[in-house]
């Protein structure tokens, strides 16, 4: 299944920001730092295309198919900037250099970074599973 980094971008957004409460365009536009009309042109799309759900009263919600994805990335997003933080990255260049990896890294990569911290008992902490 292939989409676009931005489209990952939004759905792992969503899945962050649900854990809080009802999520809304408005609370994608303030925390992506985007325009409510390119956020809302953005969840029509994902709507369209059953990512997303776009309930009458505003308030967006995953489907599976974009749960899926949102949850890939953000574990990736989790992991990897954990891992930087332990090696000596400072965490606000950990966190941004994360989201940059998170989007393109493979399966394969990422399974064998897992893989590894399992591994070392040391740094086993880093997954949450």
């Amino acid at each position: 299944m292939q989409i676009r980094e931005s489209a990952e971008m939004y759905l792992e957004t969503i899945l962050r920001l649900s854990e809080k409460g009802p999520v809304r365009s408005i609370d994608i536009a303030r925390e992506m730092g985007f325009s409510r009309p390119s956020v809302s042109v953005t969840i029509h799309n994902l709507a369209d295309e059953h990512y997303v759900k776009l309930a009458d009263d505003g308030v967006i919600t995953l489907e599976n198919k974009g749960r899926e994805i949102a949850e890939r990335i953000y574990e990736r997003h989790q992991v990897l900037s954990a891992l930087l933080m332990r090696i000596g990255v400072p965490e606000e260049i950990a966190v941004e250099d994360a989201c940059k990896i998170e989007h393109d890294i493979s399966v394969e990569s990422f399974d064998c970074i897992k893989e590894a911290i399992r591994k070392n008992d040391n740094m086993s902490d880093i997954l949450k599973k």
